[in-house]
């Protein structure tokens, strides 16, 4: 089983930068893709941004992509989310996934991917 635990969320002028971060354990974390979504109220989750075990592929949506960084530091078993020039469409609970990989697999964008998930950290952009 793999615990996973969100923080730096908050709120912010809209313009502004927030870092997430999300730390794993219960499993080696060199294993897992992980994944960031948000969900805002009234409306379905959706994805933000993916990162492959390695660190080497990351993928975003198109709302984020350059605006948002999702990294990773597998020694201290975390993954981030940078997002700057933050808008108040942005606002949203921010969860983190993640699901273990045996070899080479494209990583997923749907939640449906992910049977690992922290409880999430809330993220208000103001206007």
């Amino acid at each position: 089983q793999v615990q996973l635990v969100e923080s730096g969320g908050g709120l912010v002028q809209a313009g502004g930068s927030l870092r997430l971060s999300c730390a794993a354990s219960g499993r080696t974390f060199s294993i897992l893709d992980m994944g960031w979504f948000r969900q805002a109220p009234g409306k379905e989750r959706e994805f933000v941004a993916a990162i492959s075990k390695s660190g080497g592929s990351t993928v975003y949506a198109d709302s984020v992509k350059g605006r948002f960084a999702i990294s990773r530091d597998n020694a201290k078993s975390t993954v981030y989310l940078q997002m700057n020039s933050l808008k108040p469409e942005d606002t949203a609970v921010y969860s983190c996934a993640g699901r273990s990989v045996v070899g080479i697999a494209a990583v997923p964008t749907s939640p449906r991917g992910y049977p690992y998930w922290g409880q999430g950290t809330q993220v208000t952009v103001s206007s």
